[in-house]
């Protein structure tokens, strides 16, 4: 018997030159049974309302990739700098269906 193992690709990645980050510090994450949607916002402290920036849809196969991929990356980032504090952080809180990071909702 032979191993027929596909061969590894590699996929370049392009990032154009042109390319304007965003700053976030607010998420919104609802779904439906196909997709994933997160909405992210840049909240000012005190300002009454935020607008939603940047829209990111996932499949959940996909979001559960960048769930495993965020894990992996914050574990290294926070061996590296030390654990990140989440207690009195001030974080807000969202509205009906967003993301609530103070709360277990599964």
């Amino acid at each position: 018997m032979t191993d027929k193992t596909p061969p590894t690709r590699q996929l370049q990645i392009e990032v154009p030159g042109d390319l304007t980050p965003i700053y976030t510090n607010f998420a919104i994450i609802n779904h439906s049974y196909n997709e994933i949607v997160i909405d992210f916002a840049h909240v000012l402290t005190g300002a009454p309302k935020a607008r939603v920036q940047q829209r990111l849809v996932l499949t959940p196969f996909h979001a559960k990739l960048l769930l495993n991929a965020l894990q992996t990356n914050l574990a290294a980032y926070e061996k590296h700098f030390g654990e990140i504090k989440m207690q009195g952080a001030g974080i807000p809180t969202a509205p009906p269906g967003g993301f609530d990071p103070t709360q277990n909702v599964m």
